[in-house]
């Protein structure tokens, strides 16, 4: 539960926030150590269907919150490739990935589209589309009756799916420079979509646009950045909410309308306080009960008065009230009038459709816990639970942030793992190793007590000088995790080089080693 009360503005309100601090020297447990648990511990998307929840990048499947979890077989572009997964959209027995990887280029990594992988029963078997990339004579896009001259996008650099969204057997996706594309068959064939140019307030057939280029009126994702598209929504209403780095665009016929007769209205900041906070949409989601649209807003480098934070709007986007300003949000999640932000400072949570905010800068378990140094990634909520995706696990409550439970990787110490069958039994492991505690901020280290007990553990360094005492107490038998800062008993920060853990439990004395380098 949250601790320290924090003040937050929203739309003018002065709401409470609460902070949780925390020390990290000691032992918990018993931790669950299941043989198919969460790929890694960065968990980056998620969707939720009924009690079925699947989260990337790794494609993982689990129903009804069980210990185990479901790799897929045939999603070959994830499991044998690169690819990982960027984007998710679920229907009862569908599953869409959107798919990208990051690939190194002599300017350094740029984010690549791979294309989509399908299953429509429920991740059993799976289809795969190809990345959409146009020719190189595809230089015409006709809109209204008027041909328009506009940049093909040939290749899929900077072009990953970052968010996707479908109706039916229409499938919208986001993929940055490609802007919005669209299939109308579910994955077999892909067009590129207009949208407003930047100058503009609607994009309407009956009208003719200028668009900002390097060559005059053409159509060039390069000199606009309402054209770079990153999130995607179909609304209850089958209404179209697409956001870009330059705003959001709202259409009520771009699900089933030829290209030519799309019509968009643009919304973009205008200063005005019950407007968008920022121009870069990053994502769009419905709250479920109302309808009413949620988005997170990045400073987009168009106007000079953006901001970081969130909004929601009641009546179509004609207005919106401002949340959590200043604060870097990821991704949005609903459970009745619970709202969830998952941002780069924690976890925020309000009970009253955001009139009061509850910020948990850390979450723990009664048997583990998040580390402070994580980011809140992603949200979704199934039937009996909400999920937080972060980049040290995953953190689910069922009761709106009253307890938390925690899944994170692992392997077990005993019976090999998923990746090795016929891994040698060990009595403990740390990890990671090496171990900067600038860059993971803990060290865990695993092992079994066999027996209920005294049980003491304790570091060294190189000359075997006592560093630090974590432990030295009693404890049920079970699995448990003995978790180091980096930092001695003195208070400072340990040298690199190795460090020797010694862990005396009532069955037996268990020796190991990790390597400290930061």
């Amino acid at each position: 539960m949250p601790k320290q009360p924090l003040l937050s503005i929203l739309i003018g309100i002065v709401a409470s926030l609460i902070v949780v601090g925390s020390v990290r020297a000691q032992v918990y447990g018993p931790v669950p150590s299941p043989y198919e648990s969460i790929q890694e511990n960065t968990v980056s998307v998620m969707a939720a269907y009924g009690e079925t929840l699947w989260i990337g990048p790794g494609l993982n499947r689990n129903i009804a919150n069980a210990p185990s979890w479901h790799y897929p077989e045939g999603a070959t572009k994830v499991t044998d490739g690169p690819a990982r997964v960027f984007s998710l959209t679920l229907g009862r027995d569908t599953v869409i990935a959107g798919l990208g990887y990051s690939k190194e280029t002599a300017d350094g990594e740029v984010k690549t589209g791979d294309g989509f992988h399908l299953s429509f029963d429920g991740g059993q078997t799976w289809l795969y589309s190809p990345q959409y990339v146009e020719q190189e004579d595809d230089t015409v896009i006709i809109y209204g009756g008027q041909s328009y001259s506009k940049l093909p996008i040939t290749v899929p650099q900077q072009s990953p799916p970052f968010e996707i969204d479908h109706f039916g057997d229409t499938i919208l996706s986001a993929n940055w420079a490609s802007g919005l594309i669209r299939s109308r068959d579910l994955g077999e064939s892909w067009e590129r979509l207009i949208l407003p140019p930047q100058s503009a307030d609607r994009l309407v057939p009956e009208q003719s646009y200028t668009f900002t280029s390097s060559s005059g009126n053409s159509y060039d994702p390069r000199f606009d950045q309402n054209l770079l598209g990153f999130a995607v929504l179909v609304d209850d209403d089958q209404i179209v909410w697409a956001g870009t780095a330059g705003g959001l665009n709202i259409s009520e016929n771009a699900l089933k309308a030829s290209i030519d007769s799309i019509r968009w209205e643009h919304v973009q900041v205008t200063g005005d306080n019950n407007g968008l906070i920022s121009n870069w949409i990053i994502d769009i989601k419905q709250q479920p009960g109302t309808g009413d649209i949620w988005m997170t807003n990045w400073p987009s480098g168009l106007q000079p008065s953006e901001q970081y934070g969130i909004v929601r709007t009641a009546d179509g986007g004609n207005t919106f009230d401002r949340y959590l300003l200043d604060e870097k949000i990821n991704d949005l999640g609903f459970n009745g009038s619970f709202i969830y932000a998952a941002g780069d400072d924690g976890l925020f949570i309000s009970p009253d459709n955001g009139l009061n905010w509850n910020q948990y800068e850390q979450i723990e378990s009664v048997n583990t816990f998040i580390k402070k140094e994580a980011q809140y990634l992603c949200v979704a909520t199934t039937l009996e639970r909400v999920f937080v995706g972060t980049t040290d696990g995953i953190a689910s409550t069922a009761n709106n942030g009253e307890s938390w439970q925690i899944t994170r990787v692992n392997f077990p110490l005993a019976g090999g793992n998923r990746y090795q069958q016929e891994a040698p039994d060990v009595e403990a492991y740390a990890y990671p190793s090496p171990f900067s505690p600038t860059r993971h901020g803990v060290v865990r280290i695993k092992f079994e007590v066999e027996q209920q007990g005294d049980v003491k553990v304790r570091l060294f360094d190189f000359g075997m000088n006592l560093i630090r005492e974590i432990e030295n107490g009693s404890f049920n038998s079970g699995t448990y995790e003995a978790v180091w800062d980096g930092i001695s008993s003195g208070g400072r920060k340990v040298a690199n080089g190795p460090v020797f853990y010694l862990i005396e439990t009532p069955r037996n004395v268990i020796k190991g080693k990790f390597l400290v380098i930061d």
